[in-house]
């Protein structure tokens, strides 16, 4: 099952105070970034949030790990009751976007002949 395009929408409408905030479509699932950093995954229309320090504090004992697809690292699954309070969600989203590294450049590509 793939994300529907609707559920990309509301988490975007949700995140709207925030600054910098994007989905990207990837495998038929999403990415969502802050500041250019991936901060969570959207999978089968489940958020899936990286783990930090500063996440897990904020969250508290509603912390449920989740893995977004086989193979992937343990992330922070963030139910709808979590999803709809969109104060909530922005806080959660800038914090793991702070605690998170920056984002390395991309490496530019080499034209083949050159």
């Amino acid at each position: 099952m793939t994300t529907s395009q609707s559920t990309i929408d509301y988490l975007l409408d949700q995140l709207s105070s925030l600054s910098h905030v994007r989905a990207r479509k990837m495998f038929g699932e999403y990415a969502l970034y802050c500041d250019e950093k991936v901060v969570a995954l959207v999978c089968d229309n489940q958020l899936f949030v990286k783990i930090t320090q500063p996440g897990r504090a904020l969250v508290g004992e509603r912390y449920v790990e989740g893995n977004a697809y086989p193979g992937a690292k343990s992330s922070m699954l963030i139910g709808a009751k979590e999803i709809d309070d969109a104060e909530r969600l922005c806080e959660l989203i800038r914090l793991t976007a702070d605690a998170l590294p920056a984002a390395k450049p991309k490496k530019a590509k080499r034209r083949k002949g050159a």
